[in-house]
């Protein structure tokens, strides 16, 4: 028998995967463009696409909603 509590809500995957938060709470992302096709880029733009970035502020609600309690 299925119990008739509340349901809890699922991780959503694709997010997880993508995003991290840091330690104040910001979302962190890679920089798009870096997986492949970088032998025509300059030097400039492959270093400076390096690391991680912030996530525009607007779009932090929706990936805390998405990732739950995770944040890697």
């Amino acid at each position: 028998m299925a119990s008739k509590g509340k349901s809890k809500m699922k991780t959503h995957k694709g997010t997880k995967k993508r995003f991290r938060l840091s330690a104040t709470g910001k979302a962190m992302h890679r920089s798009s463009g870096t997986s492949h096709l970088a032998a025509r880029m300059s030097q400039k733009r492959k270093r400076n696409l390096r690391g991680t970035t912030t996530l525009d502020p607007c779009m932090e609600p929706m990936i805390h909603a998405a990732l739950g309690k995770y944040s890697s």
